[in-house]
Order: C-alpha cells, then structure tokens, then sequence
C-alpha cells in the first residue's frame, strides 16, 4: 500500500498556520484551515491587513461583504502573492473575487471569490520503503458567494456563502484511517456597515465608516479522522475608517481593525462546538488572543496613492508584529496595486512577502 511522507505535509500545513496566527504552540488557538485567514489584498495588506470599515471594492467579501450594498457597477480584482518566501518554496496565493452593483436589478449588489493557496509538491512511498514513487500537489481553495442590500440611506447588511476543501494528501487512505486526507466544508459570513451621513454627527457623518463581519461559520473539518476534526477559523471583526482630510486634490484616510478568533479548546483537546464557542472562547486568555491592524492611506488626484500599516497580535493567536508599505494607481478603468511586509523579528517566514492586485471596473 502507498504511504505518504507525512511530516512533510505535517510541517506546510503548520507553517501556513504560522503565517496566519493559528498555529499549535504552547497552548495557541488552533483552527483548521487557515489560509482563509490571509488578506487577499494588496491595498487593504498595505494598510496593515485592515479593512472591516473600508470595504469600498470587490474585495469586501473578504473584509466586510456589507461594503457591497454601497457600491455599484461592475469590478473584478485579483491578487497573487508567493507565499512564505523565506522558505524558498512554490507555495503561492490567489484570490479573484467579481462584484456587481444593481439597486433596480438585484436590489443591491452580488459577488463571487475564490480563494486558491498552492502547498507545494510532495512525495510520497510504498509501505516499508523510502525510496518515493510518486508525487502529488497539495492545495487548498474556497468558492465564495455574497449578497448586499442596504437597508436604510446609511445601513448595508451583507451575507456570504462558502465552501472550502483542503487537499493536504493524494486522497489514498492511511493504514486503519476512517478517512484520506482531503476535506470539505461550508461555511457563512454575516457583516454590517454603517455610513451616517453629515445629519447624524456634524463634522463626523459623510467621513466615517463602522463595520462588523462574522466570518466563517460553520461545522468542523475532518480530514483522516472524525474523532480529530478541527475548527474553522470563526472570526469576529470590528472596524471602522474615517476620512481625515479631503480637497480636490489630496484624499487622507486612517482605518484601523480589532479582531478575535471565537474558538475554544479546553485542556484536554476537546473543541467547543458553535455556537457554544461565541461565549466560551471570551476567557481570561482574551486578551493575548486579540489583533490589532491600522493603516493610513493618502491619495493625490485619485491617481496615485501610498499607504503604511502596522498589525500586531496577542501570543495566543501566533504573536505576529509588523509594519506594512503599499502603493496604488489608478489609470482608466485599472486599478493596480502592491503591497510588502516588514518584519521586526529575523527570517520570519511572513518577511519580504509581496502582494499585486489588478482591479478592472465598468
């Protein structure tokens, strides 16, 4: 019987996990499928992966689908980034996500992503030989689909439908395993967005921005056995942005973003199951668990645009800490952006990482 080497696949699917704060260490939150938890794009990654109160493009199915129901017409976006460049491996990242915005046709506005992370080729061995005799590609994806409608002048409320497989194995069983190793789920978003306009606040309405999603709901992921499924990666978001100076020429916004991984493990392992973990992952651990993303963004003549950031987050959910640079320009109907990533800590496997999106609108 073929056997796959699974230490290999043990230590991608453990540093994806690194990368994005999920990772299995000293009593870390752990969650299964992590690379729903990378920002897909690259203006929002420039801004220090914030972006629950912007939510102002395609890829608010990500940050906020309620951003949705403000916006109309048509976009698509996609990012591509090779991931985890320290390691010097094939892994690389895309999102494509599609939005359109119809009042008269769909009551507000549809959208569509995928997500798409590549692992990486791996071998694998006959039972009692470790001579490889043959190889297969590891990869995760996720088909997302969203709704938006606003339900007042200033309210938008959005959905998201999802489903999620993970491929960490060929699909051959191991020994006595109850399953291989490729698993399937779904999962839904719920979010809100608030945008008072200048009759509710003076001076604040019209240049502020509230938003809230809950992401990922859903049941746990199986991969070679049901007695060891795993949580998604539930995640509250809160954020907002406001406008802090704007002329003819010269656009300044700052955002910034809290969020929390609402998922429980106790002592001995065992998983809380939703909706038991909304209440019990808020511990005495809260807050090591909580991340921090601000961002500030400067436009000149909506041509041209640079952005900084810095993200940082509790011990428990992976400790990351950096600082984030991006630039944007808009020409026609393209909006092209990039985004890098600055580490503190040396060789960190998120150091130097590279994001590029391509926005089309009509």
């Amino acid at each position: 019987m073929q056997k796959r080497i699974l230490a290999a696949l043990l230590l991608s699917f453990v540093v994806i996990a690194m990368s994005t704060g999920s990772a299995n260490a000293q009593m870390r939150v752990s969650t299964a499928v992590p690379f729903l938890l990378i920002a897909p794009d690259a203006r929002a990654s420039g801004m220090g992966d914030v972006g629950a109160g912007l939510a102002d493009n395609a890829t608010a199915l990500y940050w906020n689908p309620a951003g949705l129901a403000f916006q109309t017409g048509k976009q698509v976006n996609l990012t591509h980034s090779y991931w985890l460049p320290q390691f010097n491996s094939d892994l690389f990242y895309d999102y494509l996500a599609f939005k359109w915005g119809d009042e008269e046709k769909f009551g507000g506005t549809i959208g569509a992503a995928i997500t798409y992370l590549n692992l990486g080729e791996f071998l694998y061995t006959l039972e009692n030989s470790p001579d490889p005799v043959g190889k297969f590609t590891s990869f995760e994806y996720a088909i997302a689909l969203a709704y938006a409608t606003k339900l007042s002048p200033d309210w938008g409320f959005g959905g998201t439908l999802r489903y999620i497989q993970s491929s960490l194995s060929s699909g051959i069983k191991v020994g006595q395993e109850q399953k291989s190793g490729v698993a399937r789920s779904v999962s839904f978003d719920i979010s809100a967005l608030w945008k008072p306009d200048s009759t509710y606040i003076e001076g604040i309405g019209d240049a502020l921005t509230v938003g809230f999603n809950l992401a990922n709901i859903g049941p746990r992921v199986q991969y070679v056995d049901v007695t060891q499924a795993d949580p998604l990666p539930t995640l509250l978001r809160v954020g907002a942005s406001y406008k802090l100076y704007k002329d003819d020429f010269n656009d300044l916004t700052f955002a910034a973003d809290i969020s929390k991984l609402l998922v429980k493990r106790d002592t001995n392992n065992t998983v809380h199951s939703l909706p038991k973990a909304f209440i019990t992952s808020w511990d005495e651990n809260t807050g090591r668990s909580l991340m921090f993303a601000s961002g500030i963004e400067y436009w000149y003549d909506n041509v041209v645009a640079l952005r900084s950031g810095y993200y940082v987050e509790g011990e428990r959910v992976g400790g990351r800490e950096y600082m984030t640079f991006g630039a944007g320009l808009k020409y026609d109907v393209y909006d092209f952006d990039f985004s890098y990533i600055y580490t503190f800590e040396t060789n960190h496997p998120l150091a130097n990482t590279l994001r590029f999106s391509l926005g089309i609108n009509w």
